[in-house]
């Protein structure tokens, strides 16, 4: 096993490197930890030796619920399902356990429907069960990973496991996309909660106790089965080590770098016996992952003893050079054995079917990657198995968010907070009067991030959670055991004086792309830090509770509170947060990443030339420590920004400008008043937003103009162009956004505020975006802008389809 020593050798991630084929005698070798069955492969034989050509290859092809049918199931012989992060049944984001149960059902019936002329092979089901079984109304939410990182706490992650299949269990669905093993070298990355540390130690000691917590232990009767799924190690590999933390980005280092820091958490998911593992959407010095014969093959399965399947991330064989979304031999032979084909399916079924006819595509190959599929039904059970419906815990909804679970997860929150400053105010002291200030006070979906109800944790509502506890609520319980009582204000306004303010803040949740930054400070549109200087200015001690996927550069913040707790992303269980802040528990996490010491310090990383944190990788405080902080500078480093903010406070970002003029000419600033004008206008705040009119006079457009960029990435799914709008007076003719017409849409926003968000992939070019919002219309129409961005359509879609 590569130890952490070794890893750290590695040194800094390295400029680009010509290698891109990596050399498997280099990297350590392993067996599969479970015997092969001598029996079990002659099974196999004699399935394959009785499936007809179109059933090999449905095993092999993967698509998203929101695209197909069970009838699609059953005619293209489809080995699995799945669910993005923004597919529901019903298409509703909040539907009900028993909907999703149902149609598990469904799917399975329509998988087993007799043929007496092709064997009987159930199809099973992933979703992204990565905080708990996240997408279901009611269930356990866990911490992030970044969270469980921060405890140390082996056995807990476990228990973690083995609650998260349960709860998979009662919905009937079989397989879990996780655990995320990256280890993340840019905290800029939108997924750096989704990794457990910057270093292979975490994660390495992680992942073999959370696989044998979703598994089971290898030899034990109910390995796979009962309690338990399939779990997947994700992403192979590198995903955490993209050139400026950019999603789906490029790993540029060397073989030596690659193994070392990222390659550990494999090794040890393998030997727990993970029977799944996602290829990753990113490359390697410029070759995508999912093409990569020389990882997926020579590395992953000659190597590390591999025998499970390889299955691809969403639409990822598209991006393979010479493939497209519904055509991409080069992936199967290079080592993928499930496309995950959300929307395409049905395209990559044909031309796979049509490539293996044609030879182009080898029968051994796709033999061997429906052996490998086959191998793992059968260890799981799925061949023999009833409807999920009949399984154990199915239907057992008491489970979800069982006093049980709800413990675990309260334990998990207690041991991932950080305690960074403390001035002598924590812990709380008994019967105290204690306001509760800050917007992610009383919000569970700031609590839980991403990956929660939907792909980007947004457009929830309070009631979506009825078993979890706020943070405000945990303390305001916990305060009243205390003798004490506590008061919530969020703006921290009271008229009783309190004894101490908590104030909870932090990021909105985000997911992979949307939660990419342009730099590590944190950007706060509630101004808390107003809040906290005004109660401290009262001489009211204030205790900074931090919520965010990543360490950030929060100053200011630091110096404005009395104490300050990093409480990451902890899901559901708020009281846990309290437990510790009362002294109920102490506070024992530890930093899994470096905390900057400027705004532009990423990437930052331990054993880095030059390693200067404010607070190094593994610090943390006990209350008994001496937490007093010097007064830190507070002048943010660099241009920042979010880099999927296009328009925000009334201006253009990112170098662009915003453009006016006759649809047909050169747009330009100051085009003159004949067809179109635009003036500064007020929303929230002075001059942030935009008024723009247009006259009737003719076609006239206004639009945000820069250099170009590739936003193909970003067209591959459900990202969309979102703007924030008010309209002054309706179009009196057809209007478009970027060629989508859009004119009911604006009408519907007549005299309110709103949200219009038209989808990327309608764009007819992604590849070279100058113009990434126009907006054309050749009638009247008055209308103000106050942001434009990149994020999840949710509210005020309009599509291309």
């Amino acid at each position: 096993m590569l130890t952490l020593a070794t890893a750290m050798l590695a040194g800094p991630v390295a400029a680009p490197v010509a290698a891109q084929v990596a050399h498997p005698a280099q990297w350590p070798a392993a067996t599969a930890p479970i015997p092969r069955d001598a029996a079990m492969e002659r099974r196999i034989d004699a399935l394959i030796a009785r499936m007809s050509l179109e059933q090999k290859v449905g095993q092999v092809v993967q698509g998203d619920i929101a695209s197909l049918t069970p009838e699609d199931v059953r005619r293209y012989h489809l080995g699995s399902v799945f669910n993005g992060g923004n597919s529901d049944p019903g298409g509703k984001y909040n539907a009900p356990a028993r909907d999703w149960l149902a149609l598990a059902d469904a799917f399975w019936d329509a998988s087993t429907s007799d043929n007496p002329k092709l064997p009987r092979i159930p199809a099973i089901w992933g979703i992204d069960a990565v905080h708990g079984h996240s997408n279901i109304v009611g269930a356990t939410l866990f911490p992030h990973n970044i969270g469980l990182g921060a405890m140390r706490d082996p056995a807990l992650m476990r228990r973690i496991g083995a609650a998260t299949a349960v709860e998979m269990r009662v919905t009937g669905i079989d397989w879990t996309f996780a655990p995320t093993i990256a280890v993340v070298r840019d905290d800029r990355w939108g997924r750096t909660y989704e990794g457990f540390g910057e270093t292979p130690e975490i994660a390495a000691s992680y992942a073999g106790p959370l696989v044998e917590g979703l598994q089971g232990r290898i030899g034990d009767k109910d390995w796979l089965r009962g309690p338990h799924v399939i779990a997947t190690a994700k992403h192979f590999l590198g995903d955490g080590g993209t050139k400026n933390g950019k999603d789906q980005g490029d790993a540029q280092l060397s073989e030596a770098q690659l193994r070392d820091l990222f390659s550990p958490p494999y090794y040890a998911a393998l030997k727990a016996g993970v029977q799944s593992v996602m290829a990753s959407f990113s490359s390697w010095n410029g070759a995508k992952m999912t093409g990569n014969q020389s990882l997926l093959t020579g590395v992953l399965k000659d190597r590390m003893g591999f025998d499970g399947f390889i299955v691809g991330d969403w639409n990822a064989h598209g991006q393979v050079d010479g493939c497209t979304n519904t055509d991409c031999p080069a992936a199967l032979k290079a080592g993928l054995d499930v496309y995950m084909a959300p929307d395409s399916w049905k395209g990559i079924w044909t031309t796979t079917l049509a490539g293996v006819k044609a030879g182009t595509i080898p029968m051994s190959r796709l033999d061997d990657a429906v052996r490998r599929v086959l191998r793992v039904k059968i260890r799981a059970g799925i061949l023999e198995a009833v409807k999920p419906s009949a399984r154990p815990f199915a239907g057992r909804y008491d489970l979800l968010s069982s006093p049980e679970h709800k413990a675990i997860a309260r334990a998990a929150v207690a041991e991932s907070l950080v305690l960074l400053k403390n001035s002598g105010v924590l812990p709380l002291k008994p019967g105290a009067s204690i306001l509760v200030a800050g917007d992610g006070a009383n919000d569970v979906a700031r609590q839980a991030g991403g990956w929660t109800l939907s792909w980007q944790g947004t457009d929830t509502r309070p009631t979506d959670f009825p078993n979890a506890t706020t943070i405000w609520r945990g303390l305001e319980q916990a305060a009243k055991a205390a003798g004490g009582r506590a008061s919530l204000s969020p703006d921290g306004r009271f008229q009783a004086r309190p004894d101490v303010a908590i104030v909870v803040f932090g990021e909105t949740p985000y997911a992979e792309f949307q939660g990419d930054k342009a730099d590590v400070a944190f950007d706060d549109p509630a101004d808390t830090l107003a809040t906290m200087k005004r109660l401290k200015a009262a001489g009211i001690p204030v205790v900074a509770v931090f919520l965010s996927g990543r360490p950030l550069w929060v100053n200011p913040y630091l110096n404005a509170a009395d104490a300050f707790v990093a409480a990451w992303l902890p899901g559901s269980e708020g009281g846990g947060v309290a437990d510790v802040l009362f002294g109920k528990q102490q506070f024992r996490g530890r930093l899994p990443y470096s905390w900057p010491k400027r705004s532009d310090q990423s990437p930052l990383n331990v054993g880095d030339a030059g390693y200067d944190p404010l607070f190094p990788y593994g610090f943390g405080l006990k209350t008994s420590d001496d937490g007093r902080l010097a007064p830190l500078p507070e002048a943010r480093s660099g241009d920042g920004g979010d880099r999927n903010v296009l328009f925000a406070r009334g201006k253009a970002t990112g170098g662009r400008k915003l453009l006016l003029g006759a649809a047909d000419q050169p747009l330009a600033a100051n085009p003159g008043p004949d067809l179109i004008a635009s003036r500064a206008a007020d929303r929230i705040a002075q001059e942030d937003s935009v008024r723009i009119a247009w006259t009737g006079r003719g076609g006239a457009s206004a639009a945000l103009v820069g250099q170009p960029v590739d936003l193909s990435r970003e067209a591959n799914g459900d990202v969309a162009l979102v703007v924030d709008l008010r309209v002054d007076t309706a179009p009196s003719a057809p209007a478009t956004l970027n060629g989508v017409v859009v004119t009911d849409r604006l009408r519907q926003l007549t005299g309110r505020w709103g949200r219009i968000a038209v989808p990327l992939r309608c764009l007819a070019d992604t590849k070279g975006v100058t113009r990434p919002l126009t907006l054309t219309t050749a009638g009247m129409l008055d209308l103000t802008i106050s942001a434009v961005r990149f994020g999840s359509a949710g509210e005020g879609l309009v599509d291309c389809r």
